[in-house]
């Protein structure tokens, strides 16, 4: 979400959640969720979050006035039980994490992971490795959902190549710059005891304006695939 900055330049956390309400998803992985500078405070208040909309921010007790780790931060519905929720350290140069939970979503658990992977072609596999590591090492097993902006223009290599060696990719589409989409850099990516039912990317004319990402989006039931 790029802080709230859209591609008119201007902040607005108000038409972050006006997109995320068209969307109405039980989970939602943000990137760049928090100011960069100082507190790290989140770009949507909990206020806003509370009065506005019906999500709830996983708190991951890391900064208090931050929504997440490293810019990452989870939604979920209101009335959704979170059992447990951790961030996952990566190795980097520059300032990178992901984050994980776990929710009940209509009774059913499931983990959800978001991240935001580097620029770097090294370092993303670095990352990936260590994302896939610390989910395997989990000792309760669940169905997962892995979401984020990986950063990789390749089609099957690097990151997304490792992987798919144990998640199955929505075929979302290119969600990347807004205002002319061809990078597929946003991703969906579900365990192999989840199948994907649909997905695509969210072209409304507040998500052309809101960030210069496109919201990806995927609905997914709990039989395999």
């Amino acid at each position: 979400m790029r802080k709230g900055v859209g591609t008119d330049r201007r902040r607005s956390p108000e038409r972050i959640l006006e997109v995320l309400r068209e969307i109405d998803a039980d989970v939602i992985a943000l990137q760049e969720c928090d100011r960069r500078f100082g507190g790290k405070a989140a770009v949507i208040s909990a206020h806003l979050l509370s009065e506005h909309s019906p999500w709830k921010a996983v708190s991951f007790g890391i900064r208090a006035a931050s929504m997440g780790w490293h810019g990452n931060g989870l939604l979920v519905r209101k009335d959704a039980p979170v059992m447990d929720c951790e961030a996952i350290h990566l190795p980097t140069l520059e300032p990178r994490g992901a984050v994980m939970a776990d929710v009940r979503v209509d009774g059913a658990p499931i983990r959800v992971v978001g991240m935001h992977l580097d620029l770097s072609g090294l370092w993303r596999r670095r990352q990936a490795h260590a994302i896939l590591s610390h989910v395997e090492s989990c000792v309760t097993k669940r169905p997962t959902i892995m979401m984020g902006d990986l950063n990789d223009w390749s089609a099957g290599s690097g990151c997304l190549r490792d992987f798919a060696h144990h998640f199955s990719f929505a075929a979302t589409g290119p969600s990347f710059h807004a205002r002319r989409p061809v990078g597929r850099l946003d991703k969906i990516m579900v365990s192999h005891d989840l199948r994907i039912v649909d997905c695509g990317v969210h072209h409304s004319a507040a998500a052309r304006k809101a960030s210069d990402h496109l919201p990806v989006w995927a609905l997914i039931d709990g039989s395999p695939a």
